[in-house]
């Protein structure tokens, strides 16, 4: 047990170093996943991956608009406005997210043959493809 709690001291030193305090849902972690969190979040939250911070954050933006997770919903805008988005690229993050999740009822409601429209799709990319 002495090397869960070592971590969690460890941890939560990078984690004020990182962020300037350690935010209380950090600190309701259990001592075993904490470090495992960390390194998850301190990567794809802060970190440089394949998807530039901005765009994840708008993406998070989008995502949380629907799950109506108010806390989350916070976060990304909050984030979002850190790595350079705008109110008006955050707005249409959000506006896009209803969008496509209106879309997303209607196929669904209307039990939409699957199989069509994968091959439907599939001839408007080609279609498009070929327009260049």
């Amino acid at each position: 047990m002495a090397v869960a709690v070592s971590s969690r001291v460890e941890t939560e030193r990078d984690i004020k170093e990182t962020l300037g305090l350690v935010p209380h849902f950090f600190s309701r972690i259990p001592d075993n996943l904490l470090e495992h969190e960390w390194a998850l979040f301190k990567t794809l939250e802060l970190g440089e991956t394949l998807i530039p911070n901005k765009y994840k954050e708008l993406i998070g933006c989008a995502v949380h608009s629907e799950t109506k997770c108010r806390y989350c919903t916070l976060f990304h805008q909050e984030a979002a406005k850190l790595f350079g988005a705008t109110d008006e690229e955050i707005q249409e993050a959000v506006h896009y997210a209803k969008f496509t999740v209106g879309w997303s009822v209607y196929i669904n409601g209307m039990r939409e043959d699957y199989d069509q429209f994968s091959d439907e799709l599939r001839q408007i990319s080609n279609y498009l493809k070929a327009k260049g």
